[in-house]
C-alpha cells in the first residue's frame, strides 16, 4: 500500500466533525432564511433599479373618486 493514500484518510472523529459544523450553518440559515432572502431581494432591487412606466402607458389601476 502507498503511504500518501494515508493522509486522505478521514475516520470518523474527522468526519463527523465536519458534518457536524456543516449542519449548524445550514441550521441557522434555515432559521433567519426569510430575512436572507428579502435582503438579497433589496440589494438586486437596488442595483436593477424600479421600472419606470412607457411614456404612453396609463396606470393599470387608477384611482377613482
Amino acid at each position: 500500500m502507498r503511504p500518501e493514500l494515508l493522509a486522505l484518510y478521514g475516520g470518523p472523529d474527522q468526519i463527523m466533525t465536519v458534518t457536524s459544523g456543516l449542519a449548524s450553518v445550514l441550521g441557522v440559515l434555515l432559521i433567519f432564511w426569510n430575512k436572507i432572502v428579502a435582503l438579497f431581494f433589496r440589494v438586486v432591487k437596488v442595483f436593477r433599479g424600479a421600472p419606470e412606466p412607457a411614456a404612453g402607458q396609463a396606470p393599470k389601476n387608477p384611482p377613482t373618486s
